[in-house]
């Protein structure tokens, strides 16, 4: 039988309990936002709250969801379906509606737009929910809210219809308008430990020797764990590894040049190889060192690797971050 989502929620005890107080209390928010890295259980929990907020059968006083009755059984995304069959459960998102349903005439390609605010969550918050329970809203990736949606929220955040409730999800909470944040209660998701990211591959069908390998360099996320695991990925990500390896042997920085070069082209996962470049470069370290006493591979390398790929988190040149490191580590 169908199991309450919030009971699928892993890893997130204080978030759960959290929202399982406001539940058994009668007193959820009116806006939460959701803060943390992505793939953590964040749109997991937003389901597992709405879920109970328009459950037929919770009574008062009961912190979950039924799980077992239509209300619930509409609530999860299905597959082949990319959002809740639920009328009072809407999820909103860039790009996720064809842009004749809000609108528009071209697609949201830069950020969450006006229109989808107005056609989505404006034209229905002033109404009594659909079903009688509760109407939520749910925000993917809420920082990508444009300027003129956000600013169109923020009086329906501050001033929302009866039983109507929000949820932000964010993994960049601080870039979201003060006003926004002012306006909403939030709610902190933590990194899942190895060891579940590493469970949760195997579940899905990862080997367990890729599945521990894999959960190493995800930084306690399944969304970057999926990347991670994903063949073609792998095999870009170990070429990466074993390229800039052998250009800090080689003789003149041709080699350091030509990775380099190649780290302009994959910007969005150049993070990962770095981590994956500081893992390899620890890894031979500790067994050289076991060895043979010295290592030959000096110990700060793979912390260079590691504060290079903090430096993307900025606007650095994926170029220059690459190069800078690997004439750093060739001098180390």
């Amino acid at each position: 039988m169908p199991a309450p989502l919030m009971t699928t929620l892993l890893a997130q005890e204080t978030a759960r309990a959290t929202l399982e107080r406001a539940l058994e209390r009668e007193r959820v928010h009116h806006a939460y936002l959701f803060d943390g890295p992505e793939g953590v259980g964040k749109e997991l929990a937003a389901l597992g709250l709405a879920q109970a907020l328009v459950c037929e059968r919770r009574a008062v006083g009961q912190g979950q969801a039924c799980g077992q009755c239509s209300a619930c059984l509409r609530v999860p995304i299905r597959s082949g379906e990319t959002r809740p069959l639920h009328p009072d459960v809407v999820l909103l998102e860039r790009g996720l509606y064809a842009p004749e349903q809000i609108g528009r005439r071209s697609a949201e390609t830069q950020d969450l737009s006006i229109d989808q605010i107005r056609t989505l969550v404006l034209a229905r918050a002033a109404f009594p929910p659909h079903e009688g329970k509760a109407r939520v809203f749910i925000i993917r990736r809420a920082e990508e809210l444009s300027v003129a949606g956000a600013n169109a929220l923020l009086k329906t955040l501050e001033e929302p219809g009866d039983r109507v409730h929000f949820v932000l999800l964010s993994s960049r909470a601080e870039s979201l308008l003060p006003t926004i944040r002012s306006r909403t209660q939030r709610v902190r998701f933590a990194p899942l430990p190895d060891a579940i990211v590493e469970h949760l591959l195997v579940a899905s069908g990862t080997s367990a020797e890729a599945a521990k390998a894999v959960a190493k360099l995800a930084r306690g996320s399944m969304a970057e764990a999926a990347t991670l695991a994903d063949p073609e990925a792998t095999a870009e990500r170990e070429a990466f590894v074993d390229k800039a390896i052998q250009s800090l042997g080689g003789r003149g920085l041709g080699g350091v040049l030509d990775v380099a070069e190649e780290a302009k082209k994959q910007k969005a996962g150049l993070d990962l190889n770095l981590a994956a470049l500081a893992q390899r470069l620890a890894e031979q370290s500790r067994r050289e060192a076991l060895e043979g006493g010295a290592a030959l591979v000096p110990a700060n390398r793979h912390r260079l690797a590691l504060g290079a790929a903090s430096q993307l988190d900025g606007n650095a040149s994926a170029q220059l971050v690459v190069e800078s490191m690997l004439i750093r580590m060739r001098g180390a």
